[in-house]
């Protein structure tokens, strides 16, 4: 009996140093996990890299400066060249092996596309897409395709801004003095990331006068579009909302070039950067589109933090950065603060970090004063943004010239949530 309770004895003994053992390990190895889904090599890889860049920078960042009060963020870029299976498939295996706490997204397809996965496992996901549909986490507005309650992102949503710049393009008609209603087309390809605006700010644009036009399917890849150029031309279109990015605006602009179309372009927030100008050069005029960040030059206090960033990429601090790269930063770091507030309030979980979205308000995070625009979430509304500033961009003499020419405050109506 004696020798059967001494085996018990050690036995139990061995079990509770192993786990006390265990329990050091994890302590002092205290980390949680952070997927990040990116655009390197498919059609949205023209501004998906510099985006990507700004989130796997910030992450760097933190973790050299503490982590999250000092639990480390261990993380994971997979370019899923922007195909949705990938995308799944990288989420799952995140969510598995990893135990995720949070995920920095990317495009609008893949996006609404884990909706319901995201909301299941209660996995926050932080996205670069800005679908309308992703702003209504209850499901209250007939217009919801599903309730997203895990689903945020920095910016205004596509909707919001397209109806941004309708709210400008009818104000420059009438500044021009222009007679009759104005013409607008929106322009893009038959694609879940430029259709996520379309029929909201077709609405809005009828709705202060416009005389919306059919719209003109354009691919996202490069190619020869003088022909949908040629129906904008016929239609007599005043102002052209660009809903695609990269290689195919390029092309765009100079096929209507090529056919003399004259038109006024406005892009999402995709679609003009530096960049672009550069690529476009003299064929470009006159280029408008909106921004949620000042650009990498321009003197404001969070900056000096963004430079910072920058160099766990740029350890010489010379590469100049895209406002996309500014959006990957804000991103990141909204994500940082809640969950700084979910460890002081539970832990760091993807419930607890979904609750510290909503604990700040004109939320500006730390040290990205006047980069971040001031955020505001509730369990009700996730549009988190709704300022939209709008700048006008020209190549001249091999400059890229950007001037601001509006800032538009959209109001939270409720028919607009989640569309």
């Amino acid at each position: 009996m004696n020798s059967i309770k001494n085996k018990k004895l050690l036995l139990s003994s061995i079990t509770t140093c192993i786990a006390l053992s265990f329990t050091s390990q994890v302590q002092a190895e205290d980390s949680v996990f952070v997927g990040h889904l990116a655009d390197m090599s498919g059609p949205t890889a023209f501004v998906g890299k510099n985006y990507a860049n700004g989130v796997r920078d910030s992450l760097a960042y933190i973790n050299a400066h503490g982590g999250i009060d000092g639990t480390k963020l261990r993380s994971e870029t997979i370019d899923y060249g922007y195909k949705v299976p990938q995308a799944i498939a990288a989420y799952k295996k995140w969510k598995s092996r990893e135990g995720m706490v949070a995920m920095q997204g990317w495009g609008t397809a893949d996006t609404e596309a884990l909706i319901s996965f995201v909301a299941r496992d209660k996995t926050p996901v932080f996205s670069a897409s800005y679908s309308g549909h992703l702003t209504d986490p209850t499901g209250k507005n007939p217009h919801t395709k599903k309730p997203a309650p895990y689903n945020f992102f920095y910016g205004a949503s596509y909707s919001d801004a397209c109806r941004g710049l309708v709210q400008w393009a009818a104000d420059d008609w009438k500044e021009k003095g222009s007679k009759g209603k104005p013409k607008f087309t929106h322009i893009g390809a038959n694609h879940p990331f430029p259709n996520a605006p379309k029929a909201a700010c077709a609405e809005y644009a009828e709705e202060l006068g416009f005389d919306v036009q059919s719209p003109v399917v354009v691919s996202m890849k490069p190619g020869d579009f003088k022909a949908q150029c040629l129906s904008i031309k016929s239609s007599g279109s005043n102002y052209g909302y660009v809903a695609n990015i990269g290689g195919s605006v390029l092309s765009l602009i100079k096929s209507c070039d090529t056919v003399g179309v004259d038109i006024q372009f406005m892009s999402s927030i995709w679609g003009g950067d530096a960049n672009m100008f550069n690529a476009a050069g003299s064929g470009i005029k006159n280029y408008v589109f909106p921004t949620m960040t000042p650009f990498w030059g321009d003197d404001v206090p969070g900056m000096k933090l963004v430079h910072e960033i920058s160099k766990m990429s740029d350890k010489s601090g010379e590469q100049t950065r895209v406002h996309h790269y500014m959006r990957g930063v804000c991103s990141t770091y909204f994500m940082k603060e809640a969950m700084e507030w979910a460890k002081q309030n539970g832990g760091i979980t993807g419930e607890n970090v979904k609750k510290g979205m909503y604990v700040n308000k004109d939320w500006v995070p730390k040290g990205l004063e006047g980069v971040c625009l001031a955020a505001n979430w509730s369990n009700e509304d996730h549009r988190g943004i709704n300022q939209v500033n709008i700048y006008k961009g020209n190549y001249e003499n091999g400059d890229v010239k950007v001037e601001k020419v509006s800032q538009v405050t959209l109001e939270r109506r409720d028919d607009w949530l989640g569309y």
